[in-house]
């Protein structure tokens, strides 16, 4: 399992990434500043950073420079700062990849993925929510012992649903999301999707629930 340092002064952005990145598979460790990061690192062992720009007692810059000296694994900057030249200045001094907030989770953790394939470190593919593991690998629904797979189709919208438990998605973003933009079918086919995935796993035994959002879309809750 990939580990992230996410290293950012403000503890709800902390608190935000870390949940993203856990539930996307991944373990993770914190640091308030860059010494404490530095501190860290003395005695823990990371495969990826999450780098904030803006931060006391040592600033995202100086610790990026810093990180690209002694260690060996990428970076992303996230950071408020949109501007061009501050995006270039993150790169020139060994970023990887930059990021700004807001961000998008899904964003974030395809980003980080990509910069973990390209360095080499195996990535994990399994999404968590409450009691349940999604594994892409398998394409399996796994609830402690038991483990059911499922079709294509099915399991990449239960992923995209599982992405953002609690938000909804209109129902174009999931036949994008799942099918494609050029999809030209009839968008009756994600209401047979989204029956089909109730019927497998049925709340009472899986504490997930599919609900209908009328007009707009669905949103995955978990209930237990």
């Amino acid at each position: 399992m990939a580990k992230v340092l996410i290293i950012d002064d403000d503890p709800h952005i902390r608190e935000l990434v870390r949940y993203v990145v856990t539930r996307a598979g991944f373990a993770v460790a914190e640091a308030g500043d860059g010494l404490a990061a530095l501190h860290l690192l003395e005695t823990e062992t990371v495969d990826c950073a999450v780098l904030d720009v803006m931060m006391p007692k040592m600033d995202g810059w100086e610790l990026c420079r810093i990180l690209k000296d002694h260690y060996d694994f990428p970076i992303l900057m996230l950071t408020a700062k949109g501007e061009t030249a501050q995006k270039v200045k993150g790169l020139n001094l060994g970023a990887d990849d930059y990021l700004v907030k807001p961000f998008d989770g899904e964003e974030l953790v395809a980003r980080l993925r990509a910069l973990l394939r390209r360095s080499g470190t195996a990535v994990a593919r399994k999404t968590q929510i409450g009691s349940v593991v999604l594994d892409a690998d398998t394409r399996e629904v796994i609830l402690g012992d038991e483990r059911q797979a499922l079709p294509q189709k099915e399991f990449e919208l239960l992923v995209k649903l599982a992405s953002r438990p609690g938000t909804t998605f209109t129902r174009d973003q999931l036949i994008e999301g799942v099918w494609g933009s050029d999809f030209n079918g009839n968008e009756r086919t994600l209401d047979v999707h989204i029956n089909r995935l109730r019927e497998r796993l049925p709340e009472e035994s899986c504490g997930l629930r599919i609900v209908t959002i009328r007009g707009l879309g669905y949103r995955l809750e978990a209930s237990g």
